[in-house]
């Protein structure tokens, strides 16, 4: 594992994940802007698609070996944990709104 490619929070995550194989986390995947085939086939293999079109990031859940193995290949430039935003005030009463 290339742990330097890794954000602090997929970091973390990974280290309290007990099922190596299981996918369990959201990431992004930043990659370089044109991948060979070889890399197309690696993204395509972990169930990402895409790679062919130009894209330079991805989302995906994946599996602690799965994030382990990407992490080592050279053209993945970082991998950051996605997570579900939540709105901060979900609710406003809008009898608080005077004109």
């Amino acid at each position: 594992m290339n742990y330097q490619k890794l954000d602090a929070a997929l970091a973390t995550a990974l280290n309290d994940t007990q099922n190596l194989e299981e996918p369990s986390l959201g990431v992004f995947i930043h990659t370089e802007p044109i991948l060979d085939s070889a890399a197309i086939a690696l993204l395509e293999s972990l169930g990402i698609s895409g790679g062919s079109n130009g894209k330079d990031i991805f989302t995906a859940t994946l599996s602690p070996n799965a994030i382990s193995q990407l992490s080592e290949q050279p053209w993945v430039m970082s991998l950051k944990r996605s997570q579900q935003l939540r709105l901060v005030n979900q609710r406003k009463s809008l009898g608080s709104f005077s004109a």
